[in-house]
C-alpha cells in the first residue's frame, strides 16, 4: 500500500508542479495515482533484487540479430542464453513499441510490442531469469500514432496530450538538441497554434501540464512491470516542462515529476528502478540524482568523449581531473558507464571540462576516422555539434600518434576495461562487444547520421565470425567476456564500491576501488599510450594479484612495466 507519508509527498509535489490548477482536479490526480499503486500492489508478492558487482548490462535493439522466419526476440533470447547469459545480468531493450521513425523512439502505441519483434511473452521469458531495462519515450510521441489522431479528433485517449503553444510564447532562449525548425503552425482547432517538435518533425513533445499525460504515463509504467520490465530508462526527460522565457530544459516542475516517479518506484512490492537519459552537461546530468530520491541511476555522459580523446591524444590530464572531482554516489544511487550507444559520442558533456581547443582537435580527429557530425541550434541561430556519429572502434581506429593503427586493438579493449573498472554499472553496447565499424551502407541508405552505429546481425553470420579464432569479433568478444567474468566476481567493483583517483602523471589513469566490507582493494591501471611506460607504485601492491594477467612481473617491487595502452588490476585477494 502506498503509505501515508508518500500519499503526502505525492499531493505535495502535484500542487508545486499544478499549482495553476483548481485544488480539486489536484486532488482528484493525487488520489488516482494512489488507487494505481494500492491495487497494483494487492496483486502482486514482493519481490526484490540486488545490485551487485554482478550486475552488467547489455545494450541492444529486439532485432540487434535476426533470422529467418522466426520473431526477432526469440532469436536474441536464443543467441543471449548461448553466449551471454553467463556474465551479462541485464538487458536494456531499446524500444520495442511500434513505432513511426527514429528506430523506434516516434512510438505509437506504448501498450504493444512491435509484431515484427515478436510479443509480451517473449518480454516475460527473458524476465525470468534477467532484468530487463525498457524506454519510456516520455517527452514525446509519434505524429502518426493513436494519440495524435486522437488529439485533432479531441477524442480519448488523446484529447489535450499534446503541447500547443500560440505565438506570445517566447522561444528565444530554448536549449535545443537539433537543427530543424521548432514549431509547426497548426490552424484545427479555430485558431492558429504551434506544435511543440523538439528531435524531429514526426515526434509531437507531450503536454505534462494536463496532468493526465503523467497519470498515462505511470499507467504504462505499471503495464511494463506486469510484462516483466524492472528498470525504466526515462528518455529525453530533461525536454519535458516547457515555460515562456526559459530554456525549457530542466525546469524545477520536470525534476518533481522524475521525484514522483520515483516515489511510486520505491512503493511497489515488485522492486524497479528509474534511469535519467539526459545528454548535458555534467552538472546538470548529476542533478538528476537529486538528494537521493530523484533517479536511481544516470548515465555518465562525459566518460565515452573523455575516454576517447585521452586514448587518441596518450594524455590523461583532463580524464584523471575529472574523475578525481566527479562526486561518489549514494547507496542507491549509480553511475550508469557506457561507451558507445545506439546514438552518437555525445560532445555536450564536454563543456567546462575540455577547453574549446582541444574540443576541436578531438572533432577533427574524428572526422578524419569516418565520423559524422549531428549538430544543434543554438538561439535558434547558430549551429553547434551535439554529437560524433561514428561507432568507438572506428573513433579509436587512429590517431596522429599512431596513424597506420598499429594499437587500434589495444585502444579499444583499453577503453573498456577502463569503463568496466570504473565506479557504477557498467553498459556494453551490443555492437561493442564484437568491434563494429561504422555501417556506411546503411548510411548511404537512410542519410541518418546514427544508423552508422545501428547495424543489425544475421544470426549465422555472427556466429560464425565469433567461432573463427582469427577474426576480429572472436578476439574482442572473447577478450570482453574474460574481463566481465573476472569483474563480476570483484566485490571492489560493486557499483558503490570507493573510488579514489590516484595521479600517476598524464601517460596513465589509475583509480583504486575498495568494496563497502572494506576487505578488497583493487588498483586499477591503464597505459594510455602507445610506448611502453614504467611507473612507480607503492610497494604494497608489489604483492598484489594482476586480475586480468597473473604472470605480471614486477621491477624491485617498486615499479611496473606496462605495454601500450595495457590494463592492469591489482587486487589483495
Amino acid at each position: 500500500m502506498l503509505s501515508q507519508i508518500n500519499k503526502k509527498k505525492i499531493k505535495y509535489k502535484l500542487n508545486k508542479i499544478y499549482n495553476f490548477l483548481p485544488k480539486n482536479e489536484i486532488d482528484l490526480c493525487a488520489r488516482e495515482i494512489s488507487v494505481i499503486v494500492n491495487n497494483f500492489n494487492k496483486n502482486n508478492k514482493k519481490k526484490k533484487w540486488l545490485v551487485s558487482e554482478k550486475t552488467t548490462m547489455v545494450i541492444c535493439y529486439g532485432d540487434s540479430v535476426y533470422s529467418k522466419n522466426q520473431k526477432n526476440l526469440i532469436t536474441f533470447r536464443n543467441f543471449f542464453n548461448k553466449k551471454l547469459a553467463k556474465f551479462i545480468d541485464t538487458i536494456h531493450f531499446l524500444p520495442f513499441y511500434p513505432s513511426s521513425s527514429d528506430s523506434g523512439f516516434a512510438v505509437k502505441d506504448h501498450y504493444k510490442i512491435d509484431n515484427k519483434l515478436g510479443n509480451w511473452s517473449d518480454i516475460k521469458k527473458f524476465a525470468k531469469k534477467k532484468q530487463i531495462m525498457s524506454d519510456i519515450v516520455i517527452n514525446h510521441a509519434s505524429a502518426r500514432g493513436l494519440w495524435f489522431k486522437n488529439f485533432l479528433k479531441e477524442k480519448k485517449p488523446g484529447k489535450d496530450y499534446f503541447l500547443l503553444v500560440n505565438s506570445k510564447f517566447n522561444i528565444l532562449k530554448v536549449v535545443r538538441p537539433r537543427d530543424h525548425k521548432l514549431l509547426k503552425e497548426i490552424n484545427i482547432f479555430k485558431k492558429k497554434d504551434y506544435l511543440w517538435r523538439t528531435f524531429s518533425d514526426d515526434q509531437i513533445d507531450l503536454n505534462f501540464k494536463n496532468p493526465k499525460v503523467l497519470i498515462r504515463f505511470i499507467k504504462i509504467m505499471i503495464n511494463l512491470i506486469k510484462h516483466g520490465v524492472t528498470i525504466f530508462r526515462l528518455d529525453a526527460i530533461a525536454y519535458l516542462w516547457k515555460e515562456s522565457g526559459t530554456k525549457c530544459i530542466n525546469l524545477k516542475q520536470t525534476h518533481e515529476i522524475v521525484k514522483i516517479l520515483r516515489i511510486i518506484s520505491n512503493s511497489l512490492n515488485i522492486k524497479t528502478l528509474i534511469v535519467t537519459e539526459t545528454n548535458l552537461p555534467e552538472k546538470e546530468n548529476l542533478s538528476y540524482l537529486g538528494n537521493n530520491d530523484e533517479s536511481n541511476w544516470i548515465y555518465n555522459f562525459t566518460l565515452p568523449p573523455l575516454l576517447i580523446h585521452a586514448l587518441l591524444f596518450e594524455n590523461g590530464s583532463y580524464l584523471n581531473t575529472w574523475s578525481k572531482k566527479l562526486p561518489q554516489t549514494k547507496i542507491g544511487n549509480s553511475y550508469l558507464n557506457f561507451i558507445a550507444s545506439h546514438d552518437g559520442i555525445g560532445m555536450r558533456p564536454l563543456e567546462g571540462i575540455l577547453n574549446n581547443k582541444s574540443i576541436k582537435s578531438l572533432l577533427t580527429r574524428l572526422k578524419k576516422n569516418g565520423s559524422k557530425f549531428s549538430y544543434r541550434r543554438i538561439n535558434n541561430k547558430k549551429k553547434k555539434v551535439y554529437e560524433s556519429n561514428i561507432t568507438v572502434f572506428d573513433a579509436l581506429k587512429v590517431s596522429d600518434k599512431d596513424k597506420k593503427g598499429l594499437y587500434n586493438y589495444d585502444r579499444y579493449i583499453a577503453a573498456h576495461t577502463i569503463m568496466f573498472s570504473f565506479e557504477g554499472v557498467p553498459g556494453i553496447y551490443f555492437n561493442s562487444l564484437f568491434g563494429k565499424s561504422n555501417d556506411e551502407a546503411k548510411y548511404i541508405i537512410t542519410g541518418n547520421n546514427r544508423d552508422v552505429n545501428r547495424y543489425r546481425w544475421n544470426e549465422l553470420n555472427i556466429l560464425k565470425r565469433m567461432k573463427n579464432k582469427n577474426t576480429k569479433e572472436h578476439y574482442i568478444f572473447e577478450t570482453f567476456k574474460h574481463l566481465l567474468n573476472i569483474r563480476k566476481k570483484q566485490k571492489a567493483f560493486h557499483p558503490n564500491a570507493l573510488r579514489t583517483n590516484i595521479n600517476l602523471g598524464n601517460n596513465f589513469f589509475c583509480i583504486k576501488r575498495i568494496s563497502l566490507d572494506k576487505k578488497q582493494t583493487i588498483l586499477c591501471l591503464t597505459n594510455l599510450t602507445s610506448k611502453l611506460q614504467n611507473t612507480k607504485i607503492n610497494k604494497k601492491f608489489s604483492k598484489f594479484k594482476n586480475l586480468i594477467d597473473p604472470h605480471t612481473k614486477f621491477q624491485n617491487l617498486k615499479s611496473i612495466n606496462m605495454k601500450p595502452f595495457e590494463t592492469i588490476w591489482l587486487s589483495n585477494t
